[in-house]
C-alpha cells in the first residue's frame, strides 16, 4: 500500500500534462534508435548509444511521473478558508532580521518550485507554519542558520 501525497489541481494537471508530453516523444526515440541501427556496428554507434540512453531517461520519467499521480491525493484548494495555515495556503512571510518579505504557496513535493515560491509541505519551513496565523512568529533552520518569520497574512484561492 503506498501512502497517498498532498497535490493541487494545478498541480495534478501540470504533472499529467508533461507525462503525456513525454509519452508523445517515446515513438520519435524510437525512430531515433531504428535510424541509427542502420549505421552499422553498434558498439561503436554513439548515435544509437545516445538514442538509446535518451531512451531509458524518458521511460524512468514517465513511470517517476505515473507513480507521483497514482500517488496523489488532489485537494480542491478553492475550498479552503480559513485564518490557519494548510496545505494549500499563501503565504507572506516577513524575515525579522532581513526586513525581507517573501510569499509561498504551500503544495505536495512533486509541484514545489522554489523560484516561484511554491514550497512542500513537507520543507522545513513550511512544516513550521503549519497551524499557525498571520501575527505568529515562527523559527526555522536553514543550511544557513537559524531564521525567523513573521507570518503577515494567509491566503486561499
Amino acid at each position: 500500500m503506498s501512502n497517498k501525497v498532498l497535490m493541487t489541481p494545478g498541480g495534478y494537471a501540470a504533472l499529467n500534462t508533461r507525462l503525456q508530453h513525454l509519452k508523445a516523444e517515446m515513438p520519435k526515440v524510437s525512430q531515433e534508435i531504428g535510424v541509427a541501427r542502420e549505421h552499422g556496428d553498434l558498439r561503436e554507434n554513439a548515435e544509437y548509444h545516445a538514442a538509446k540512453d535518451k531512451q531509458g531517461m524518458l521511460n524512468a520519467e514517465i513511470v517517476r511521473i505515473e507513480s507521483q499521480l497514482a500517488d496523489a491525493e488532489v485537494v480542491d484548494t478553492t475550498k479552503l478558508k480559513g485564518d490557519k495555515i494548510v496545505f494549500g495556503a499563501r503565504v507572506k512571510l516577513r524575515n525579522t532580521d532581513t526586513e525581507e518579505e517573501a510569499n509561498y504557496h504551500i503544495v505536495g513535493p512533486a509541484e514545489a518550485d522554489m523560484a516561484r515560491g511554491a514550497i512542500s509541505y513537507e520543507a522545513p519551513l513550511a512544516r513550521q507554519l503549519m497551524g499557525r496565523r498571520a501575527g505568529d512568529e515562527v523559527k526555522v533552520r536553514t543550511p544557513g542558520g537559524e531564521r525567523e518569520y513573521e507570518v503577515l497574512e494567509v491566503s486561499f484561492d
